[in-house]
């Protein structure tokens, strides 16, 4: 996928001619932005790696590591979920599922 953006000039349609040029363009400005995208992802969580590394004993450290050891759950994700979710003092399953919108009474969330 390093090269995609290089090779989007050899891409053809099912007939067997190129691609528009406008589309090509297209293409190439959106995987642009990806690529963009993930390298400041990458370097929000390196530096939310570096904060967890310099206070270790400051929120919830080591729940942060061990959820973003599960494949999926990134460093900004499992820290979010021990911030918001897991540092709350919620009674039991069915008020961490209310929180997280997964049930409630037809009038609190449109649906079940």
């Amino acid at each position: 996928m390093r090269k995609a953006v290089e090779r989007l000039g050899e891409l053809r349609t099912p007939e067997g001619t190129s691609l528009p040029p406008n589309t090509v363009a297209e293409l190439r400005r959106a995987m642009v932005r990806l690529r963009f995208i993930g390298e400041q992802i990458r370097e929000i969580e390196a530096v939310r790696l570096e904060r967890l590394a310099q206070q270790p004993d400051k929120g919830g450290h080591p729940m942060v590591l061990l959820l973003a050891r599960v494949i999926g759950i990134g460093i900004e994700t499992a820290d979010m979920l021990v911030q918001e979710v897991l540092s709350r003092k919620l009674r039991d399953r069915r008020a961490v599922a209310r929180y997280g919108g997964l049930t409630g009474s037809p009038d609190e969330s449109g649906a079940r």
